[in-house]
Protein backbone atom coordinates (compact mmCIF):
# COMPACT_ATOMS: atom_id res chain seq x y z
CA UNK A 1 0.00 0.00 0.00
CA UNK A 2 0.96 3.13 -0.65
CA UNK A 3 -0.53 7.13 -0.20
CA UNK A 4 0.05 8.97 -3.15
CA UNK A 5 -0.56 12.98 -3.92
CA UNK A 6 -3.34 13.23 -6.72
CA UNK A 7 -1.87 13.94 -9.71
CA UNK A 8 -2.46 13.88 -13.33
CA UNK A 9 -0.47 10.82 -13.71
CA UNK A 10 -2.84 8.75 -11.33
CA UNK A 11 -6.40 10.77 -12.40
CA UNK A 12 -7.69 8.24 -14.94
CA UNK A 13 -7.30 5.07 -12.46
CA UNK A 14 -9.12 7.67 -10.10
CA UNK A 15 -12.11 8.69 -12.66
CA UNK A 16 -12.38 5.04 -12.90
CA UNK A 17 -13.29 4.44 -9.71
CA UNK A 18 -15.96 7.00 -9.83
CA UNK A 19 -17.59 5.60 -12.72
CA UNK A 20 -17.44 2.00 -11.33
CA UNK A 21 -19.92 3.86 -8.71
CA UNK A 22 -17.55 4.80 -5.54
CA UNK A 23 -17.43 8.15 -4.56
CA UNK A 24 -14.91 9.67 -1.97
CA UNK A 25 -18.28 11.73 -0.02
CA UNK A 26 -20.11 9.11 1.80
CA UNK A 27 -22.77 11.88 2.35
CA UNK A 28 -23.59 13.22 -0.82
CA UNK A 29 -24.21 10.65 -3.14
CA UNK A 30 -24.39 12.94 -6.25
CA UNK A 31 -20.82 14.46 -5.75
CA UNK A 32 -19.12 11.24 -8.00
CA UNK A 33 -20.55 12.79 -10.49
CA UNK A 34 -19.84 16.16 -10.18
CA UNK A 35 -16.16 14.66 -9.79
CA UNK A 36 -16.69 13.49 -13.14
CA UNK A 37 -17.76 16.07 -14.71
CA UNK A 38 -15.40 18.40 -13.19
CA UNK A 39 -12.45 16.48 -14.56
CA UNK A 40 -13.85 16.53 -17.89
CA UNK A 41 -14.05 20.70 -17.75
CA UNK A 42 -10.55 21.05 -16.90
CA UNK A 43 -8.55 17.97 -15.11
CA UNK A 44 -5.14 19.91 -14.24
CA UNK A 45 -7.23 22.39 -12.31
CA UNK A 46 -9.39 19.32 -10.81
CA UNK A 47 -5.99 17.73 -9.50
CA UNK A 48 -4.49 20.88 -8.17
CA UNK A 49 -7.70 21.32 -5.69
CA UNK A 50 -7.74 18.37 -4.49
CA UNK A 51 -4.42 18.85 -2.13
CA UNK A 52 -5.16 22.39 -0.45
CA UNK A 53 -3.45 23.33 2.67
CA UNK A 54 -3.85 26.65 2.37
CA UNK A 55 -8.23 26.50 1.93
CA UNK A 56 -8.16 28.20 -1.61
CA UNK A 57 -10.29 25.35 -3.67
CA UNK A 58 -13.43 27.86 -2.98
CA UNK A 59 -16.44 27.12 -0.75
CA UNK A 60 -17.44 23.57 0.42
CA UNK A 61 -20.99 22.72 -0.20
CA UNK A 62 -22.05 20.67 2.76
CA UNK A 63 -25.38 18.16 2.56
CA UNK A 64 -27.77 20.17 3.01
CA UNK A 65 -26.91 22.13 0.02
CA UNK A 66 -25.33 25.47 2.37
CA UNK A 67 -21.98 26.34 2.02
CA UNK A 68 -18.98 27.24 4.05
CA UNK A 69 -15.03 28.35 3.89
CA UNK A 70 -12.98 25.79 2.68
CA UNK A 71 -10.45 24.53 6.10
CA UNK A 72 -7.01 23.70 4.74
CA UNK A 73 -6.96 20.17 3.85
CA UNK A 74 -4.21 17.44 2.59
CA UNK A 75 -5.35 14.08 0.70
CA UNK A 76 -4.17 11.59 -0.62
CA UNK A 77 -4.86 8.59 -2.89
CA UNK A 78 -4.77 4.85 -1.97
CA UNK A 79 -2.95 2.45 -4.00
CA UNK A 80 -1.95 -1.03 -3.94
CA UNK A 81 -2.20 -2.73 -7.64
CA UNK A 82 -4.44 -0.17 -8.74
CA UNK A 83 -6.46 2.74 -6.75
CA UNK A 84 -7.89 1.34 -4.22
CA UNK A 85 -9.48 4.99 -2.36
CA UNK A 86 -8.64 7.86 -0.55
CA UNK A 87 -8.02 9.76 2.93
CA UNK A 88 -8.08 13.63 3.29
CA UNK A 89 -6.88 15.47 6.67
CA UNK A 90 -8.51 18.78 7.26
CA UNK A 91 -7.68 21.15 10.41
CA UNK A 92 -7.82 24.65 11.40
CA UNK A 93 -4.76 26.52 11.83
CA UNK A 94 -3.15 26.44 15.53
CA UNK A 95 -5.49 24.34 16.70
CA UNK A 96 -7.35 20.74 16.76
CA UNK A 97 -10.22 22.38 17.72
CA UNK A 98 -12.85 22.49 13.79
CA UNK A 99 -15.82 24.23 13.10
CA UNK A 100 -19.34 22.22 13.62
CA UNK A 101 -20.00 21.25 10.24
CA UNK A 102 -17.04 19.23 9.87
CA UNK A 103 -17.26 16.18 11.25
CA UNK A 104 -13.80 15.36 12.03
CA UNK A 105 -9.72 15.93 10.99
CA UNK A 106 -9.59 12.41 8.88
CA UNK A 107 -11.94 11.11 6.71
CA UNK A 108 -11.32 7.83 4.44
CA UNK A 109 -12.77 5.55 1.68
CA UNK A 110 -11.95 2.37 0.02
CA UNK A 111 -13.79 1.14 -3.18
CA UNK A 112 -16.03 -1.32 -2.31
CA UNK A 113 -14.06 -3.63 -4.76
CA UNK A 114 -10.73 -3.56 -2.15
CA UNK A 115 -12.76 -3.64 1.31
CA UNK A 116 -11.66 -5.91 4.01
CA UNK A 117 -7.68 -6.16 2.82
CA UNK A 118 -6.67 -4.00 5.69
CA UNK A 119 -5.77 -1.00 3.02
CA UNK A 120 -7.65 1.91 5.41
CA UNK A 121 -5.86 1.07 8.09
CA UNK A 122 -2.84 1.01 6.46
CA UNK A 123 -3.38 4.10 5.00
CA UNK A 124 -3.96 5.47 8.44
CA UNK A 125 -1.80 4.37 10.29
CA UNK A 126 0.50 5.77 7.54
CA UNK A 127 -1.34 8.98 7.21
CA UNK A 128 -0.81 10.15 11.01
CA UNK A 129 2.92 11.46 10.63
CA UNK A 130 1.31 14.26 8.37
CA UNK A 131 -1.26 15.51 10.83
CA UNK A 132 1.62 15.30 13.38
CA UNK A 133 4.02 17.34 11.23
CA UNK A 134 1.31 20.29 11.00
CA UNK A 135 1.29 20.36 15.09
CA UNK A 136 -1.88 18.73 15.94
CA UNK A 137 -1.37 16.61 19.09
CA UNK A 138 -4.35 14.43 18.31
CA UNK A 139 -7.44 14.22 15.32
CA UNK A 140 -10.73 12.98 15.80
CA UNK A 141 -12.61 10.62 13.57
CA UNK A 142 -15.87 9.43 13.31
CA UNK A 143 -17.84 7.22 12.14
CA UNK A 144 -21.40 5.83 11.96
CA UNK A 145 -22.57 3.48 15.26
CA UNK A 146 -23.64 1.15 12.45
CA UNK A 147 -20.33 0.62 10.58
CA UNK A 148 -17.62 -2.05 12.67
CA UNK A 149 -15.61 -1.82 10.01
CA UNK A 150 -14.40 1.83 10.43
CA UNK A 151 -14.49 1.31 14.18
CA UNK A 152 -12.04 -1.54 13.69
CA UNK A 153 -9.99 0.60 11.89
CA UNK A 154 -9.81 3.83 13.97
CA UNK A 155 -9.13 1.64 16.94
CA UNK A 156 -6.36 -0.22 15.45
CA UNK A 157 -4.82 3.55 14.41
CA UNK A 158 -4.72 3.93 18.26
CA UNK A 159 -8.28 5.75 18.14
CA UNK A 160 -10.01 5.78 21.77
CA UNK A 161 -14.08 6.71 21.53
CA UNK A 162 -14.47 10.01 23.58
CA UNK A 163 -18.33 10.70 22.19
CA UNK A 164 -21.45 9.27 20.85
CA UNK A 165 -23.25 11.87 19.22
CA UNK A 166 -25.62 13.16 16.63
CA UNK A 167 -23.64 15.04 13.45
CA UNK A 168 -24.71 18.43 12.91
CA UNK A 169 -28.10 19.14 11.33
CA UNK A 170 -25.97 20.66 8.01
CA UNK A 171 -24.08 17.38 7.84
CA UNK A 172 -27.04 15.26 8.11
CA UNK A 173 -27.64 14.86 11.71
CA UNK A 174 -27.07 11.17 11.92
CA UNK A 175 -25.36 9.48 14.87
CA UNK A 176 -21.67 9.51 15.17
CA UNK A 177 -18.98 7.93 17.23
CA UNK A 178 -15.95 10.23 18.18
CA UNK A 179 -12.53 8.84 18.74
CA UNK A 180 -9.65 10.57 19.80
CA UNK A 181 -6.06 9.58 18.30
CA UNK A 182 -3.33 10.71 20.14
CA UNK A 183 -0.43 11.78 18.04
CA UNK A 184 1.97 11.35 20.62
Amino acid sequence: MKLVKPSIEHLPAYEVALKRGWSPDNLRPEFAQEQIEEISKDAVSFVSKLDDPGGEAGPLTLPDGSKVKRLPSIKRWIFDDGFCGHIGLRWQPGTEELPVFCSGHIGYGIVAWRRGEGLATSALKAFLPEAKALGLRFVEITTRPDNPASVRVIEKAGGQLIESSAAHTAIGGHDILKFNVPLG
